[in-house]
């Protein structure tokens, strides 16, 4: 206690707190609509989450970036979940088939240790396994194995996959955490 390091770190600290502050609220209003959220999660400032708040779920150590989520349907998202900018959760659509144009929806699941890369969209009814990786960019239609990696529009595995042993918390890696996880 008092080193330059240590006063170096609550310097961070102090920086912080206003954004720390802004997560609590946004992480609050959407507990208040009726959201489950789990310890030490970042949801990001401007994301587009509507709908019936009690459909969504978010596990442990997940990081939710400026993503949009239309929950008429439930929305799952594990523990260690990396969901990254401008990607789009669609939990609803329309019947081609209806001549009334009516409305489907059914749920998506995110296994714990998922990473969805930036402006993937992420369509009705999909389960994304643990471990996998969504590629930028790419467009989700049907369910993703475990630690599988898919690219593209459509989405289709590559022959690469991931390790099965994850050991990670991605908000680790986000400064506001950080600062406050430092000695």
């Amino acid at each position: 206690m008092g080193t330059a390091n240590w006063f170096r770190a609550w310097a961070r600290r102090i920086r912080s707190i206003p954004d720390l502050v802004r997560q609590y609220g946004i992480q609050f209003r959407l507990k208040r609509r009726g959201a489950v959220i789990k310890n030490a999660c970042f949801i990001a400032d401007h994301s587009g989450i509507t709908g019936n708040g009690t459909l969504l779920s978010i596990g442990e150590g997940s990081f939710v970036g400026r993503v949009k989520i239309g929950l008429h349907a439930a929305v799952k998202i594990g523990s260690s979940v990396c969901i990254n900018d401008d990607t789009e959760l669609l939990t609803a659509s329309h019947d081609v088939s209806s001549p009334t144009w009516d409305t489907v929806s059914a749920p998506i699941v995110i296994e714990d240790f998922a990473w969805i890369a930036k402006r993937c969209i992420i369509l009705p009814g999909v389960t994304i396994g643990s471990g996998a990786v969504i590629g930028a960019g790419a467009v989700v239609a049907k369910d993703v194995g475990a630690n599988t990696i898919v690219v593209g529009n459509p989405a289709r595995p590559i022959q690469r996959s991931r390790c099965e042993s994850l050991e990670y918390s991605p908000v680790e890696h986000v400064a506001l955490f950080r600062a406050w996880k430092s000695a």
